[in-house]
């Protein structure tokens, strides 16, 4: 309980935190319109995600504190979804306008919110945090698992610190960074993203995380997509056979084209569209592992071989739930622009793995130095063929002859680059092809902090599946949700709202949207959530829902 009666002015409570006596303040909420009130519309489906259970079980109390665990966790909830990209930018908003919808007289402040930051960060728990979540949502959604799309998103990092480098295929350039594999499910709600040690490529993250991903959904069957950077015909073999996955993915290197005569029309009813693609399909056996290949003929007869291991299940279906990985391109992209993923969210490095196993450098010197050698002696080998071949017969008979006229001029410098090159070789037999990381580098190798990082892109995640959950409410009574439903919904969250205090609950009345149909369509979907029946975090009071200016 508090021990303020004014909820615009809690120094009694602020005085309680430092006296020791306080973990978290309690919300109180005064009357009147607040700017950006509309952001309670998401505490509903917030509720429904299950962080504000999860949270205290994996880091338990930050108090004593007038800005708890809890009320940590919901501003920085509601910052993602006002487009409150990072602390930082906390200095642009007015800290009693953002307070009031948290129950509080000011929210917390960058360095405050910094600080709450740190201090979770420091119990290095994002990952159980983020697994529990994960599993919450994995038994919520359970029809949305039958495929999972991984795929790798570089943050590049423009910084001073000597970080590994990554590859960016928007830019086409190695570029120092870090490789973060997500994990979403087949309409592109992201499950997991695990960051990768050092930038390894898809084929070898493939197995830790799909580890991660077997902890969360349990021992059930699910066909993992990706693209070509996890072609693996080994790592194929075990994931079918002995891991109970199965795999999609395009077919890498080059293979025949299918006669056109073989392609046929096929068409299926998916997710509600209408799904049309010329196929051929026939049996392969790759890596001593047989798979189905699905031809799709595209525009101007490009032909696409897709493969999968996935049996019972029609052609045409294989093709579309391929190219449903746009899904989570669309998500990559909409999560850099709209949440700020790729943001610095904690500055400085932490050790990487120092028994991590790298390219041998010293071996790659042998290699340039082979590669050297070889050169000098294919050029004398060309020579010696040149004169071999314009050699005349009239002066010598036999290559004999040959040898001993031409033995000094090129055929001792061809047997020296050949003696040099079997003692190049031998050499390099004796030299290990990778190495401790520590060996391989004179300073010790150095990451990205990641935890604080994880933390951020959890919570992000949780505001992204809130802001989803809040589209799906809305697509019965808003015929234009697949154009901007999410832009309704981001538009919504940022309305000022009057707030009205009566008889327990916590009435939330939107000012009207910017068209009478927006508008309908908001208290429709205020008309689901007050069905709910959520309550606000930390209190007993019922949230009401409502539009200024809707017919009811």
């Amino acid at each position: 309980m508090s021990v303020d009666g004014n909820p615009l002015n809690r120094q009694g409570d602020r005085l309680m935190a430092r006296l020791g006596l306080l973990d978290d303040a309690p919300p109180m909420f005064a009357s009147g319109i607040v700017p950006n009130g509309g952001v309670l519309l998401a505490v509903p489906v917030l509720m429904a995600s299950g962080v504000f259970d999860v949270a205290p079980k994996v880091y338990g109390s930050i108090g004593p504190a007038f800005y708890g665990l809890r009320t940590s966790i919901l501003a920085l909830l509601f910052m993602a979804l006002l487009r409150i990209k990072r602390p930082e930018h906390l200095k642009e908003v007015s800290p009693p306008d953002l307070g009031r919808v948290l129950g509080l007289d000011r929210a917390p402040e960058m360095k405050t919110l910094r600080g709450k930051l740190e201090q979770l960060a420091a119990q290095g728990k994002g990952l159980e945090f983020m697994r529990l979540l994960a599993h919450i949502r994995a038994k919520e959604h359970a029809n949305d698992l039958a495929y999972l799309y991984i795929d790798g998103h570089v943050r590049v990092y423009n910084g001073q610190e000597r970080i590994s480098k990554a590859y960016v295929m928007q830019r086409r350039l190695a570029m120092p960074g870090t490789t973060d594999y997500w994990v979403n499910d087949q309409h592109g709600q992201p499950l997991l993203v695990i960051t990768a040690e050092a930038n390894e490529g898809l084929s070898k993250m493939l197995t830790p995380v799909l580890a991660e991903v077997r902890g969360v959904i349990g021992d059930q069957r699910v066909t993992v997509a990706f693209d070509r950077g996890g072609w693996n015909t080994k790592l194929f073999k075990t994931l079918v056979k002995d891991n109970n996955w199965d795999i999609l993915t395009y077919r890498k290197g080059s293979t025949h084209r299918v006669s056109r005569k073989s392609f046929r029309t096929h068409k299926i009813k998916i997710d509600g569209r209408e799904v049309s693609h010329e196929l051929s399909e026939k049996n392969v056996r790759i890596g001593g592992l047989k798979l189905r290949q699905i031809t799709v003929l595209g525009k101007h007869d490009h032909q696409t071989h897709i493969i999968t291991s996935k049996e019972g299940v029609p052609a045409v279906e294989i093709a579309y739930r391929m190219f449903e990985r746009w899904r989570q391109e669309n998500y990559f992209k909409y999560m850099k622009e709209e949440f700020e993923l790729d943001a610095l969210v904690e500055y400085g490095v932490e050790a990487a793995d120092p028994n991590r196993m790298v390219p041998n450098p010293e071996r790659k010197k042998i290699d340039q130095e082979l590669a050297s050698a070889k050169a000098d002696r294919a050029k004398l080998e060309r020579e010696y063929g040149a004169a071999a071949f314009a050699n005349k017969e009239d002066q010598r008979r036999t290559m004999r002859g040959f040898k001993i006229a031409n033995g000094g001029a090129i055929g001792k410098p061809l047997r020296e680059a050949r003696d040099k090159v079997t003692a190049i070789e031998e050499r390099r037999k004796s030299v290990p092809t990778r190495v401790p990381v520590t060996e391989a580098l004179k300073d010790p190798p150095v990451r990205l902090r990641t935890e604080t990082k994880r933390l951020s892109d959890t919570l992000k995640m949780v505001a992204y599946q809130s802001e989803t959950a809040l589209v799906d409410l809305l697509r019965p009574h808003y015929r234009r949700t697949e154009d901007d439903g999410r832009t309704l919904i981001a538009t919504a969250l940022q309305s000022a709202a009057e707030l009205t205090l009566s008889e327990g609950e916590l009435r939330v009345t939107l000012a009207a949207q910017s068209s009478p149909h927006r508008t309908r369509a908001i208290q429709a979907l205020c008309e689901e959530l007050n069905k709910i029946g959520a309550r606000f975090p930390g209190t007993s009071l019922r949230l009401r829902y409502g539009v200024a200016g809707a017919k009811v």
